[in-house]
Formats: C-alpha cells, structure tokens, sequence
C-alpha cells in the first residue's frame, strides 16, 4: 500500500501497482493536487492523445485504461471530481468493444460480508450511475439475469453529473425500454459525494434483511460506508476491478 501524503497531511492508502506508469500517474496527481491545480484528465494525456483515443486503439488501449481506473481511485481518495476521467474510460471501453465483450460484472462481483451467501429472497441494486455508467453490462449481466425488478433498483445523480451525460444515460437506456425515472433515481443537489450519500441513506431506509445487495460503483468509500451499516442477514456484492 503506498500512503499519499501531500503538504504533511495523510490523506489515506492506495494500492500502488509496482509500475512505472502507476508511479507517473500518481506523482503527477498529488503535484497537482499540492499545487492546487485544476483535476482533469488533461493531466494524465496531451491534446493529441485525447483526440486519438476517440478512435479505435490496438490491443484496446489497457495502459491507458489503467491510468484512468488508477486517477479516478485517487479522486476517491483526495475528493476531487472524476467525471471527465469516467466518461473517457467509459468512452475508450465503448470504442474498443471492451464494455460488452469483456467486463463481465458477475465475474467481478464479490461477497464481502461473509464468506457464503446464506438464504435470501428479494435482490436490490444501489447503482452508482455516475462512477459506474455501464448501462449495456448492467441489464445483460445483473438486472436481467437475476431478473432485479425496476422499484428495487436506486439511483442518483449530481446536477452537473446529469447536466452533462443525462442523455447519453438516456439514449443508453431506452434500448432496454427504460428512462431513468423507470428507477428510484434521485436527482440531488451540489455538492461533491451527495449522491454517494443518497444511495446509501436509500440502503439505510429499506432495512433490508435477508436479501441480496449489489454496489455497483468504484467508489472506494462508498464500499466501505455501505459495509459498515449491511445486516448481516444480507448478502453484499459489491464490485471488484
């Protein structure tokens, strides 16, 4: 685990891949983040590279994709938004045929509050829309296989958030029949992590027990508030990498 620490203030750990794009990555981004630098992916690409990666890369354009998961960990971490990181993965995955063919969520979903699941009967998903805007995996690998019914299925987002991808979630959607008020979406006010807080005051209020629980977020912390309040009657699938 590498500690970040910028300006003698422990901001908390990361596991650091021992790489030296992992390294450039993270050296670059608490730089800036010590000089109080704007955060965008600009940081991480030139110009030219961010225009290139609109286009089809050979072998999928993986290291770039590991910068991006490594950078939008950190924002996690440091607070800072990540949205234009998110929609560049989100983007780059799209282009290169990665989301369908190879993000495979039941793969890379974990049970994190036990070691087996125990007996269970209604499933619900806390979906992270904004960390995790995957929408054509969702219903082919969890919605519809575990047939997850729309009014169990929170969702929120942050004005800026659906300011600027709320058609594009949209158009996504309605190739399934939906919008995003088929869900129990929640539009929240500004603010950095008030939709993380939404989702989880929704798990708070449902009290669900003896139930299926899926976290569909990257969100580090979001994990971590989530498993600290989960019953153990239930069983918490959240999302790995």
């Amino acid at each position: 685990m590498q500690k970040i620490i910028i300006n003698q203030k422990f901001y908390g750990s990361i596991a650091l891949p021992e790489t030296e794009a992992a390294r450039r990555v993270f050296a670059i981004v608490t730089k800036a983040y010590a000089s109080r630098k704007h955060m965008s992916v600009n940081l991480l690409f030139s110009p030219g590279k961010l225009r290139a990666l609109q286009h089809y890369q050979a072998g999928g354009a993986w290291q770039e994709l590991a910068d991006l998961e490594l950078y939008i960990e950190l924002g996690a971490i440091l607070r800072f938004e990540t949205v234009d990181a998110v929609k560049l993965k989100n983007s780059i995955e799209l282009i290169n045929d990665i989301a369908h063919n190879h993000f495979n969520i039941t793969k890379r979903l974990t049970l994190v509050n036990k070691a087996l699941p125990s007996p269970s009967g209604r499933k619900y998903i806390f979906w992270d829309i904004e960390n995790f805007s995957n929408i054509g995996p969702m219903f082919t690998d969890l919605i519809e296989k575990y047939e997850v019914p729309d009014h169990h299925i929170y969702m929120a987002a942050n004005p800026d958030s659906l300011y600027l991808f709320k058609d594009e979630w949209e158009a996504d959607l309605y190739d399934y029949g939906k919008t995003l008020k088929s869900f129990n979406f929640t539009k929240c006010d500004h603010g950095k992590n008030v939709a993380d807080t939404v989702l989880l005051e929704n798990f708070k209020s449902l009290q669900a027990k003896n139930a299926d629980i899926y976290l569909m977020t990257f969100d580090r912390e979001l994990k971590e508030r989530f498993s600290d309040v989960c019953d153990i009657s239930n069983n918490l699938y959240i999302l790995e990498k």
